[in-house]
């Protein structure tokens, strides 16, 4: 495992660097604002993550360990490899990864190119509680919100799943009729993940989604 780089730059790309490692040339992919910090000939450090596959090995480089973290944290999402991840960091500072993460925000994944309303929704569906805002305590959850403030974003997020804006108002509630402590809380991730378990309770609800209805 390659923790991190540190050489002469040898060439900036587009997408990649190569650093000089006392004679060796280490190829990295990176954002252009990392890109951007790299000058030929000059000494730098790059945190790294390293890809195996049975054909290649591939390093991906970060200008610190924050960015290195959210990338891998990325990568445990279905359908989401290195060169997307790569993209979303490209797009949005770590932090606002964090934070759109932690407050079931859909909509910030899909300004990144490649992603659209519904991978946006299962990024932020299998990255809630596995990335929080720094200064947040790990794990703990988001100060509670109004009801003005978190419906219209578990809406958002169940429509980019497949289901009517009509269908996600009515099962939400619903479901928080049985669950008031969460409607105190407010918490976005914990109330869309409620809401989708009491609808795959009865396999009659899913029939709800508007994909199913053709």
């Amino acid at each position: 495992m390659i923790s991190f780089l540190r050489g002469t730059v040898a060439h900036v790309g587009l997408s990649t660097a190569v650093i000089d490692l006392n004679g060796a040339g280490m190829s990295v992919f990176a954002t252009p604002q990392t890109l951007s910090h790299l000058k030929t000939g000059t000494e730098a450090k790059l945190f790294t993550s390293m890809i195996v596959r049975e054909d290649s090995l591939t390093l991906f480089g970060f200008a610190d360990d924050d960015e290195r973290e959210v990338f891998d944290v990325l990568l445990s999402v279905s359908g989401v490899g290195p060169r997307l991840a790569l993209a979303v960091l490209a797009v949005h500072e770590p932090e606002a990864i964090r934070v759109a993460a932690h407050t079931g925000d859909s909509k910030t994944f899909t300004k990144v190119p490649g992603i659209g309303p519904k991978v946006a929704g299962r990024i932020v569906l299998e990255l809630a509680g596995k990335l929080v805002p720094h200064g947040t305590g790990a794990g703990a959850a988001p100060a509670a919100a109004p009801n003005a403030e978190w419906k219209p974003q578990v809406v958002a997020a169940m429509t980019s799943l497949g289901w009517s804006e009509k269908d996600a108002n009515g099962s939400i509630d619903k479901a928080m009729a049985d669950s008031p402590d969460l409607v105190d809380a407010g918490n976005v991730a914990q109330i869309l993940r409620a809401t989708l378990r009491w609808l795959g309770q009865d396999g009659a609800r899913a029939g709800n989604r508007v994909g199913s209805r053709g």
